[in-house]
């Protein structure tokens, strides 16, 4: 039975390590997404960081990616600068593979 136990704990830390290496780079993704769309606002700098890390907040209100899409979409279409959602999908698509890269380079 010990053997069993002890496989048990190693799938659920196994499983732990998971969740919170996929949060890791979600996080990471939409703060480089909101840096994407900073500089499409023209914000630079200290405006482009604060802005990157009202996106990763953002992503805190429901789950899955709609309520950071919802912001970008909106805050983009008040800078002038409207954004179809399909194509802040697909930057955020690009961003998730750079994210991972950018968290093992890291870790």
């Amino acid at each position: 039975m010990t053997t069993f136990n002890d496989r048990e704990k190693s799938f659920e830390k196994k499983f732990e390590k998971d969740q919170e290496l996929q949060f890791k780079v979600n996080a990471r993704r939409n703060k480089l997404l909101g840096l994407w769309a900073a500089g499409l606002m023209g914000k630079s700098d200290a405006d482009a960081e604060a802005y990157a890390k009202e996106v990763v907040v953002a992503d805190f209100e429901t789950p899955g990616d709609s309520d950071v899409i919802a912001k970008l979409v909106k805050d983009l279409a008040a800078a002038g600068k409207p954004t179809e959602e399909h194509t802040i999908r697909k930057q955020a698509d690009r961003l998730l593979d750079e994210a991972k890269k950018q968290l093992m380079e890291t870790n």
